[in-house]
């Protein structure tokens, strides 16, 4: 086959078995793969990823995620990484867009980016806490953040 097969049994030189150029088996996966490993979404109110939302799952057994789109206005980056019970997450977003970001977090004041307190960074303004996702509206740039003990 030159793409995936329609039945999970792949070839099964069955006449009924006439097609292999579908992507309904693993479309939804790769979809999962940036939307909730990498976390990076468009927001449904402003189309073409002018408007960011970047939520990642981190799952156990996956230590780090390094994901990137490249929407209309430039690569959107999303890179994370688990180490002991911090999560280090390095964020690009485009220039003229803006991004809503969830960051897995016990309490805001365990989040810190480039080195300083999150809500005293430059670009950087808190929202609230959602459970237990600090939840930041970040402007275009680079981004480096760590949570500390998200655990």
């Amino acid at each position: 086959a030159t793409t995936i097969w329609e039945l999970w049994n792949g070839n099964t030189a069955d006449p009924a078995m006439n097609s292999g150029n579908h992507v309904m088996l693993l479309g939804d996966l790769v979809v999962w793969m940036y939307e909730d490993l990498g976390g990076i979404k468009s927001d449904p109110d402003q189309a073409g990823f002018k408007k960011i939302i970047m939520k990642p799952y981190p799952v156990e057994g996956l230590d780090f995620v390094n994901a990137s789109y490249h929407s209309v206005h430039g690569p959107i980056k999303s890179n994370w990484k688990v180490k002991d019970k911090d999560f280090n997450w390095n964020i690009t977003v485009p220039a003229n867009t803006t991004a809503e970001i969830y960051i897995p977090a016990k309490s805001v004041d365990d989040i810190t980016e480039s080195g300083k307190k999150a809500g005293e960074a430059e670009d950087v303004r808190f929202v609230k806490m959602d459970g237990s996702r600090a939840v930041f509206e970040i402007g275009s740039g680079d981004y480096h953040f760590v949570s500390n003990h998200f655990k």
